[in-house]
């Protein structure tokens, strides 16, 4: 039988210890820095005020909504050690999983909110609105 690569067990922070990731995915590369549009900054520092907390934002590998990213109240998503910290965005932490990093390259990579309802278990920035991905890489057509 085949020997399947399995993922290494995540490894979750005590309760309110802040997330952390290494500085380098695994292969030693630096990990891409993340940016954002003007409407994506105020929708956070909008969702901050109305929360009155911390957001951090995750965009995994698994199975729930793991093409976009994810807001979520700081500290409520446990990061383990597949998460690369890409940078923050109004204060917030952006994690990304590394094997979906690796896949973007070296693909600038901004936040940014679309009309639609947010995905699985994130915050919305807003009514009818969602968090997105945009790059150059998948830049819609003009």
């Amino acid at each position: 039988m085949p020997e399947r690569d399995h993922a290494p067990e995540r490894d979750p922070a005590p309760a309110g210890t802040p997330p952390r990731a290494p500085a380098a995915d695994p292969d030693g590369q630096p990990p891409v820095r993340i940016g954002a549009t003007p409407a994506a900054r105020e929708a956070i520092s909008r969702l901050r005020s109305a929360r009155g907390e911390g957001l951090m934002f995750v965009q995994s590998a698994g199975c729930c909504a793991g093409s976009v990213p994810m807001c979520f109240p700081a500290g409520e998503f446990i990061v383990g050690e597949l998460d690369l910290l890409l940078g923050e965005i109004e204060g917030c932490p952006f994690y990304m999983d590394a094997r979906v990093n690796r896949s973007w390259g070296e693909a600038e990579l901004i936040l940014d909110v679309a009309a639609g309802e947010p995905e699985g278990f994130s915050l919305g920035p807003g009514a009818g609105l969602h968090f997105v991905i945009r790059t150059g890489v998948c830049a819609p057509a003009h």
